[in-house]
Order: C-alpha cells, then structure tokens, then sequence
C-alpha cells in the first residue's frame, strides 16, 4: 500500500482506526519555521465530531509531535506527528466482518490485502485517518499564511439545500474558517442542520458539496501536463475519502455557454495583470495566473447508514443481509472541510518549493 503524496514537500500517513496510533510525516519543510501548537489544536477542533449530524466516536485527538520540530521550530528532518486512538469500539465489527458494506472498502480491500486488512472501523481506509492530514495540514496551513496564500472553504450544498458563492474572497475565507459548520449565508445554517438532522432520524445519511478558494497564489506555478496545478490538487483531494468529484472554476457548467461568454479577459490594475472573470479557476495551461484558484468538491452520502441493505457474505460467498452497529456520521460534509483545507495546502506547499525551492516557505 503506497501511503506517501508529493514530490518536493512529501507527506505520509501511516494508522488504522482502531490501532493504536496514526500519524503523519511530512519531508522537505525547510528548517526554522515556526509550528503553532495553538493551531494545530484549532485546526483538530474542526474536524472533531460535534452535535446530532456527527458519530458520537469523539476522539481527543491530542497529538505528539515526535521529531522534525525543536523549540518551536522546524530542524530541515521528517516532521512526524503520532495522534493516539483511545475511544474504539472494536467489537461492533465483529459479527459482520465477512458481509461486505456496501459503498465501503470492505470487498475491495479484501481483494487486494487477501484478507489481512484490518477491518475494525474500516481500518486504514477510515475517515479516522484524516485527522493526520489535518494535524499536518495546519502546519501548512500557517505556513502560507506567513506567505499571505489563505485558504478557505464553505459548504456550498448540503443534498437540497445551497449557499451563497464566494463574494469578498479574504472576509469570507476569515469568516468560513472561524466557524465549525462553514456556512457563507447565515440564513440558510439552521436549515442545513435540520435537513441533516431528519435524514439521521431516518437512519440515513447525504452527501453535499464544498467550495473552495486559495488567495494570494503567485503567478506561474505548475507544469502545463502531468503536474499541473488541477493535477497535483485533484491527486491529493482524491485521497480524502467519500470524495467522488472534483470540479475548477466554472466546471462543467462552462460548456454551457460560448467562448466568448465565458473566456476570462485580461485587463490591468495598478500595474498588475488581472482577469475581469475568473471562470477558470486562476489556472490557465495548468498554470496559476494569480487570479483566486477555486474548485469545488462533490462528497457523496457516508456509506455507513441504519438501514437493511443487500450485500454478500464472503465466507460463504452467497448473497446476505446486512444491518450495521457501531458508530457513523449521517454527513461528514462539514468534518470534510478542513481535510480538505489541508490536503490543499499540502499540495500547494509541494507546488510552490517545487517552483521556487526549499527556502521559500520561510
């Protein structure tokens, strides 16, 4: 299993759901930057399950960091956090570890690890593992701030119901990322959670979409084929789990209008050179030119849900009925949003130290 992402700043996540440990490593970070433990907590914080619309799996994610980092300070080595496990319920998954949950890793797993995966809580392909990513994450995510690169994202669409676009793009990542839910108009917040909340009294689960923005992005970033700036961020956002698709700027909605509807004309302010839209997501060619780069992430229905589904019995490899236990979260939608603030300032970590070297981050 290949757990490693990144080509200049590279990040690893080792762990199981109910093993004792996680933990993430992160290579090439320059030496002398500051790691904020305040933040890290912050950042943990977010994704921690919260209210009705969440597991009751609360986990009190209270990391180690265990080498790379000394008196506050990166050393140039791995960089290595390890987050215990202390609240599983491993026996939740012992009288159905042989039917396979539909949507889940289970059969596939299986077919690959020929049995020897550990299946408790879906073990490394549990969503428990992002809590790594994010504990990492933060330290990117402080680290482009230094760099005035900020990164915000809200929940667009939660099953029926949406939020407003991105308007004033620095107050609204401030206000997205000062809240656990992320929500841009405050009208519609209680209508999200309520949606969520009788789905979960049905027993059942939905999925929804998250937008994001990345301000203050240098020009020229990226490699016009194999890693481009859509490449190296769709590879990383597509380990985030439940994610299903991944759309930049205008997305597939641009074809629905002609070139000259939607290309984005260039113009310049105060001796910079900007776009009068930005229907492109700030990347052209692969390229970043310096307008916001902004995608949207599509996050399918937890898997996990309370109701009898079809499935197989493969030990005995005949068809089954299947009623979950345990612990599962009707909508991960909003735990998602800081995987994947992230995963994205991992990635755009990588891009710029592959663009401008190893020093730039300082």
């Amino acid at each position: 299993m290949k757990n490693t992402f990144g080509n200049s700043v590279s990040v690893t996540i080792f762990g199981e759901s109910h093993g004792d440990m996680i933990g993430v490593v992160i290579d090439g970070l320059a030496p002398g930057i500051t790691v904020d433990d305040d933040f890290i907590k912050e950042q943990l914080d977010k994704r921690r399950p919260k209210g009705k619309i969440s597991t009751s799996r609360c986990e009190a994610d209270e990391y180690k960091i265990v080498s790379g980092v000394f008196n506050g300070k990166t050393c140039g080595t791995s960089v290595c956090i390890m987050i215990p496990n202390t609240n599983t319920k491993s026996k939740d998954y012992e009288a159905t570890r042989m039917l396979m949950r539909p949507s889940h890793a289970d059969y596939t797993a299986s077919c690959k690890y020929h049995g020897y995966e550990d299946y408790r809580g879906g073990g490394h392909f549990s969503g428990r593992i992002t809590a790594a990513l994010v504990a990492g994450g933060a330290i990117a995510i402080d680290i482009l701030r230094k760099k005035n690169i900020y990164i915000g994202t809200h929940i667009k669409k939660l099953y029926d119901i949406e939020d407003r676009d991105f308007n004033d793009y620095k107050a609204d990542i401030d206000k997205v990322n000062s809240m656990y839910y992320g929500i841009l108009d405050d009208n519609i917040k209680d209508a999200m959670l309520k949606k969520a909340e009788e789905i979960a009294d049905e027993g059942d689960s939905i999925g929804g979409v998250l937008e994001t923005v990345i301000c203050g992005m240098p020009e020229g970033v990226g490699e016009p084929y194999f890693d481009s700036v859509e490449s190296i961020l769709s590879h990383a956002l597509f380990s985030v789990p439940a994610i299903k698709g991944i759309e930049f700027g205008k997305g597939f909605d641009i074809c629905n209008y002609k070139g000259s509807q939607v290309n984005d004309e260039f113009y310049m302010d105060e001796g910079k050179v900007k776009t009068r839209t930005n229907n492109n997501g700030g990347i052209n060619g692969g390229i970043t030119n310096g307008m916001p780069v902004l995608f949207r992430c599509a996050v399918k229905p937890t898997p996990s849900i309370y109701k009898e589904q079809n499935t197989v019995d493969i030990s005995k490899m005949e068809d089954a009925k299947l009623l979950i236990n345990g612990r599962h979260d009707p909508a991960i939608v909003h735990r998602a949003r800081v995987v994947v603030d992230s995963v994205t300032a991992l990635a755009i970590c990588d891009l710029l130290v592959t663009r401008y070297g190893t020093d730039y981050l300082l």
